[in-house]
């Protein structure tokens, strides 16, 4: 009964990752999460499964923060749309990827357990974003996250080549083609400017 939510939940979560059109990073376009269909079932999750998810939670949980402070202090519709949409594609996957946790006995992650180079932001540059507002919110928030997504795609590669739980390598590579659009189109809207 739990694998059986656990796949629902993840489902539920990889359908809402959908890539980014280049165009507007603030629509979404339909599509299946690459590779997905390719993951051959496995018997079960390994060290690395473990590893991708615990590192990927608060990497999620820091996005999701930098997300909602650009609905408050983004100038830019565009900015606000394209954080709105990392807000609601990464927040399902954190529930889902803690229900893995629970389910496989591993300890939820601990707070400051990654490092900087995961893409990750320190304390000091979230609270310099949190200083910022109007445009020079927008250009900062845009260059973060293109860093922060650089280290969740390096993550979630590592997972797909060496990760043994179906679900979690699916989630993966969502999160590869999912971001990996998303940075195409910050490229853009930071060009922009």
């Amino acid at each position: 009964m739990k694998r059986t939510m656990s796949v629902l939940v993840a489902a539920l979560a990889l359908g809402a990752c959908g890539g980014v059109d280049e165009k507007d990073a603030g629509h979404s376009t339909a599509g299946h999460p690459r590779g997905a269909g390719s993951v051959a079932a496995t018997a079960g999750h390994n060290a690395q499964d473990a590893r991708f998810v615990q590192m990927m939670i608060p990497h999620h949980q820091q996005a999701v923060a930098m997300a909602e402070q650009a609905a408050q202090r983004a100038s830019s519709s565009k900015v606000r749309r394209l954080a709105a949409r990392i807000a609601r594609d990464q927040d399902p996957q954190i529930h889902a990827m803690t229900g893995w946790l629970k389910e496989w006995g591993t300890p939820m992650p601990s707070p400051g357990g990654m490092h900087m180079g995961d893409g990750m932001m320190s304390d000091a540059d979230m609270k310099r974003l949190g200083a910022l507002s109007g445009e020079r919110f927008d250009e900062a928030f845009l260059r973060m996250m293109i860093e922060h997504h650089h280290g969740a795609v390096t993550m979630a590669r590592t997972e797909q080549a060496r990760g043994s739980d179906a679900e979690a390598r699916a989630m993966a590579g969502s999160i590869v083609t999912a971001q990996s659009a998303e940075i195409r189109a910050m490229r853009k809207l930071l060009t922009a400017m």
